[in-house]
């Protein structure tokens, strides 16, 4: 930004009629924001381009008139208009995406970096560590290529080695310890059982690691890991009736600025409960996966690299089918490769956090999940209550489940039968349901043994 686009008000309104805003008087505030930032850079630049110590001299002039978190939002607006100026080349360098380049993602840290009183350290303790660069560091990349190149698609276990190596770069005095002094002295670093059993689970991938190099290296056990894992709360059962209520609770859910979005959180759980998607598969459908003429739809790209077409049940078509036509009348874009979900307040689709943390606030709405913490019902117990009540509704109609278990899994998009039995969760009702199947067929078993007898 030079003194003759810095001046330019021009671009400022034009930036500012792209933003949505709630309130009438927010483009006025942030354009009188804006066009002061744009005379400070012309007084201070000299002709310049738009460079980071320019921006920290704004920071920390304003330091001194605003309170901090209110030069953080304002921070935080410049960089939007910023971000929008390099895109449409006003400007030529974007100084926060330097700054993000060397001292990571979030701004508002920062913006409290430069407005502190010892910059250089402040912004040095922000400086993200290199990836994989502890001295395990190497082993675990090129395990992660290997697994990789058999076509896992190992992102979680890669994110899990990335925890475990940044910790091993900030504990130096580890290096060349044996592996399980490695596991014990993480999982102490947080006592709780979830991580616990994350230790383990690091430990025992180094250690797979470490005998493809060398067959006398000892593979930790899985048992460590399952012990640990049994301590992590067991997945919840809903009943009808808490069904009834969570979806009850999301159609009356407030939301004044985004009328769409009740309807759109109804559906969701529909498809959460009735077709046990995973929340994932939740957010990435398309409108071009929903085939209304056949009744079904589609999942593509999901765990395990499988692609699956589901068929659904009448009652559930037919609220996709109003979620569509209240859809189009909301002015989404109907296009088949649009989001089936449209978050009509950004005008883009709905992302995973939003939508976990969205369902979390109906759960609570409900009455189902405590108003605070991480306890009580998930959103994914919702695919386990799925499988519960087909089992249940298999032993009512006097069918084997055994028999249907290969297709459950496969509408499940499970890669075997082995992950499906994990969701096969004994409850008083489903063992109520096989006692009264065994009664009438041993019955008779019995009565046929009695009379050859």
């Amino acid at each position: 930004m030079n003194r003759s686009s810095s001046g330019n008000a021009k671009a400022v309104e034009c930036f500012l009629r792209t933003q949505r805003f709630r309130h009438r008087q927010t483009p006025r505030i942030y354009g009188h924001i804006l066009r002061a930032f744009q005379c400070f850079v012309s007084k201070h630049s000299d002709g310049e381009l738009l460079s980071v110590s320019i921006v920290q001299q704004w920071l920390q002039e304003r330091r001194r008139k605003w309170p901090l978190h209110m030069v953080c939002h304002r921070a935080r607006l410049v960089e939007r208009f910023l971000e929008w100026s390099h895109g449409h080349g006003v400007i030529s360098t974007n100084p926060f995406a330097e700054l993000h380049r060397d001292y990571g993602s979030r701004t508002t840290p920062i913006v409290r970096a430069l407005v502190s009183e010892d910059v250089e350290a402040a912004l040095q303790k922000l400086r993200p560590l290199p990836r994989f660069g502890s001295f395990l560091g190497e082993l675990m990349e090129e395990h992660v290529k290997l697994m990789r190149s058999l076509g896992y698609r190992y992102d979680v276990n890669e994110a899990m080695l990335l925890r475990l190596d940044r910790f091993l770069q900030s504990r130096g005095e580890l290096a060349g310890e044996p592996l399980n002094k490695l596991v014990e002295a993480w999982s102490e670093s947080n006592p709780s059982p979830y991580h616990l059993c994350e230790a383990q689970k690091a430990g025992r991938l180094i250690s797979k690691a470490l005998h493809r190099l060398d067959p006398t290296v000892q593979i930790l056990p899985i048992d460590v890991c399952q012990r640990a894992c049994k301590q992590q709360r067991r997945p919840y059962q809903y009943s009808d009736e808490e069904i009834q209520r969570l979806l009850q609770a999301a159609l009356s859910f407030p939301s004044p600025r985004a009328a769409l979005r009740p309807l759109s959180l109804y559906t969701m759980l529909m498809l959460a409960y009735c077709a046990g998607l995973r929340l994932s598969e939740i957010v990435g459908l398309t409108l071009g996966d929903v085939h209304l003429q056949d009744e079904t739809i589609e999942i593509r790209e999901t765990k395990f690299f499988k692609h699956r077409r589901l068929p659904l049940a009448p009652g559930v078509m037919a609220a996709l089918k109003h979620y569509l036509a209240v859809l189009q009348r909301a002015g989404a874009p109907m296009s088949p490769e649009s989001s089936l979900f449209w978050n009509q307040q950004r005008c883009r689709r709905y992302s995973l956090g939003a939508v976990r943390i969205l369902l979390v606030c109906v759960l609570r709405r409900a009455g189902l999940k405590p108003a605070r913490g991480w306890v009580g019902p998930r959103i994914h117990d919702l695919r386990h209550t799925m499988v519960g009540h087909r089992m249940r509704a298999w032993y009512k109609d006097g069918i084997n489940p055994q028999s249907k278990l290969p297709y459950l899994a496969t509408y499940l998009g499970h890669k075997d039968i082995n992950s499906t039995l994990v969701y096969l969760n004994t409850t008083p009702e489903l063992l109520q349901q096989a006692s009264e199947r065994f009664r009438k067929n041993g019955a008779q078993t019995l009565r046929a043994a009695g009379d050859a007898i």
